[in-house]
């Protein structure tokens, strides 16, 4: 299930950075006084009332500048705002609304989506008027995000305007991302999986500007495949606003999807970029398939399946549970292979456990290895929960989450993707101190 996202836009100098940095709970965007210092989208997780989302901060709009670097944000707003589920319209509350405002607020209505208009920097709720504000047609939040007032009614109606949960169920499509560099041979491998050509594929790295969906069904289960353009290092990209709005478009694609298959060029020596796109997926709790292409044209006699599982092992050491398999888009070697295995990360990532055999687990693990202590105080494991999957999420509460080292951490972690067999997926273990040793 991907995360509602949440857009920030507003001209500049109007509290963007700050309300964006107070929500995700660290300073992650740079704030100044200066117009313009956010240029591109910055996005951060954050949670309101249960519910997980993602905020992306946008740099300021100045739709009369002429400025190329204007050109450039504005292009970066417009990809935000096609794709955030909700749109947050910041103005200065210490000037009032302008006709420029007026102007993005005619722009923000034509999308359709939930649409809300936040007066930021108020400073005296009990005398602000914010009738003027109403002429806009929206639904108006007055807030001062530097001290925090206001935005806690404003989080409760953003929540509220989510659409619905859309965790897989039976008979759903399954979404498989498709992501990797350029000139991976991604579309190639689509297409090979369609069995027809379905996206345009080249030599020329890059061409594929955006991310292709083709819904299809096979024995009959369905699926949706997304082919991405690829993602470039940043430097390689030169501020090209059509480059940017295609990495953005493929990083919106992993995160929509409930399965990822990360392409590697087997005739390339694996790269620090082929090793970031992998460790993005990870972080975005999505489970994968490490997808070697072009293994036809490898010397078997020099490089054989193994020596390349060794090297994956080590740089992708941050996600040890991968699974992998080598193909050939072109000769279609092993392509058969690649749904049946996505079928079986996803279930892994489905997976949840009941209470009971969650705790009797966990039990054996400490019985197995003595948790740490402290200064004479022992690390004690109360209870564990799973609130979630999609990636499998283990809570344990502990008399005091201080005490647990990080190599107990990785021990338990380890220990419960042995026992549940949570291969291919990444998964989450949450920490919670109780105040007690009890």
């Amino acid at each position: 299930m991907s995360k509602p996202l949440v857009a920030i836009v507003g001209k500049p100098n109007v509290g963007k950075s700050t309300f964006f940095n107070k929500v995700c709970g660290r300073r992650i965007s740079i704030v100044s006084n200066e117009p313009g210092v956010t240029r591109d989208r910055l996005y951060g997780d954050a949670e309101w009332l249960g519910k997980e989302f993602c905020l992306v901060d946008t740099g300021g709009i100045q739709l009369k500048s002429d400025d190329v670097m204007q050109g450039h944000i504005y292009r970066q707003v417009e990809i935000a705002v096609d794709l955030a589920n909700v749109i947050l319209f910041f103005v200065d509350g210490k000037y009032g609304l302008t006709a420029e405002d007026e102007e993005v607020a005619h722009l923000l209505r034509k999308t359709d989506k939930p649409l809300f208009l936040v007066v930021n920097k108020v400073d005296n709720f009990s005398t602000f008027d914010i009738s003027d504000y109403y002429a806009l047609g929206l639904d108006v939040f007055p807030i001062s995000a530097e001290h925090m007032q206001g935005i806690g009614d404003l989080l409760d109606e953003v929540v509220k305007a989510f659409p619905d949960d859309h965790e897989q169920a039976d008979g759903q499509a399954l979404k498989i991302a498709v992501v990797g560099k350029p000139n991976a041979g991604k579309s190639s491998l689509v297409n090979k999986i369609l069995g027809y050509d379905r996206t345009i594929v080249s030599d020329i790295a890059g061409t594929t500007r955006d991310s292709i969906d083709t819904p299809f069904e096979l024995d009959g289960k369905k699926y949706v495949l997304i082919d991405t353009a690829g993602i470039r290092r940043k430097r390689s990209i030169e501020d090209e606003t059509l480059e940017r709005y295609s990495v953005m478009r493929s990083f919106d694609a992993v995160r929509r999807a409930d399965v990822c298959f990360v392409v590697f060029d087997a005739t390339e020596n694996l790269t620090e970029q082929d090793v970031k796109i992998a460790g993005f997926v990870h972080e975005e709790g999505k489970p994968s398939i490490i997808v070697v292409n072009k293994w036809d044209l490898i010397e078997k006699d020099t490089f054989t399946v193994e020596k390349f599982k060794e090297k994956l092992k080590c740089d992708l050491a941050y996600m040890d549970y991968f699974k992998y398999v080598t193909v050939s888009a072109l000769t279609g070697q092993r392509i058969n292979k690649l749904l049946e295995m996505a079928d079986y990360v996803y279930e892994k990532s489905s997976f949840r456990a009941t209470t009971g055999l969650l705790n009797e687990v966990i039990a054996d693990a400490v019985a197995a290895v003595e948790p740490p202590s402290k200064s004479g105080r022992h690390l004690k494991i109360k209870f564990a929960t799973q609130p979630s999957t999609n990636p499998p999420t283990f809570v344990l509460f502990v008399n005091d989450e201080e005490l647990m080292h990080f190599s107990y951490r990785r021990y338990l972690e380890n220990y419960l993707r042995k026992a549940f067999c949570l291969d291919g997926t990444p998964m989450k273990l949450i920490v919670r101190g109780g105040g007690d040793d009890k």
